[in-house]
């Protein structure tokens, strides 16, 4: 099953660099939009069964140009959603901004305990929120889904999740408006084949401690 995690398109709070995650949040700017259309475009020759947006506006309007395209409805998920800055929402400073990323990073790398300030929630149950859209998706026996959420979330999980990335790899790599990472489900794990135009070696060296699994998994730096 392959599974293409897609960041949504440009918005005002991008440009201004505002921790933008409260619902609805801001739209698509004009550039925003034409990466949308755009979107829809590069992934032609990609097989999708279904679309996953988030609760943000801004994710259900990305993705709707491919909705449109391929006939599909958008099945909206409170867990795929932007991670709550809590406290720093709509901060924009240089601390503000490195406080909520060293936090969220950290789960990438297993700190999962961890809270945004302001905060209730640790990183082990915001992941497990997007676990569960993912294994509904599993369950919905598709072969592959478009999934649209936002950048920290998909650096988050997918840094935790597949046994392919090395520690460190989310928070040094970041995602762009529409950027896509492609996730396939092999022996019950998750492994990243691509993150943007970075295309991944997945099948060579030394594997993360799966727990016996017997794939040999290159750990991407």
């Amino acid at each position: 099953m392959r599974l293409i995690l897609i960041r949504h398109g440009q918005t005002a709070s991008n440009l201004g660099r505002h921790l933008d995650t409260a619902v609805p949040g801001a739209p698509l700017t004009e550039l925003g939009i034409e990466q949308a259309q755009a979107l829809a475009q590069t992934l032609r020759g990609e097989r999708i069964d279904a679309i996953y947006c988030s609760t943000l506006l801004r994710t259900q309007q990305t993705a709707l140009p491919l909705a449109d395209e391929r006939g599909l409805e958008m099945r909206i998920r409170s867990g795929i959603r932007e991670i709550s800055a809590g406290i720093l929402e709509m901060a924009n400073d240089e601390e503000s901004i490195r406080t909520y990323l060293d936090v969220v990073m950290g789960w990438a790398d297993g700190e999962e305990q961890g809270k945004i300030p302001g905060t209730d929630r640790t990183g082990a149950a915001i992941l497990g929120d997007f676990d569960e859209v993912v294994n509904e998706i599993l369950d919905s026996g598709v072969e592959s889904a478009a999934v649209f959420s936002h950048g920290a979330i998909m650096r988050a999980w997918a840094g935790s999740r597949a046994v392919n990335l090395a520690p460190g790899f989310a928070g040094r790599t970041t995602l762009s408006n529409t950027g896509v990472v492609l996730l396939d489900f092999v022996g019950g794990q998750w492994i990243v084949t691509q993150w943007q135009e970075q295309a991944l070696d997945t099948y060579a060296g030394e594997s993360r401690d799966t727990g016996g699994a017997s794939e040999q998994i290159r750990m991407v730096e």
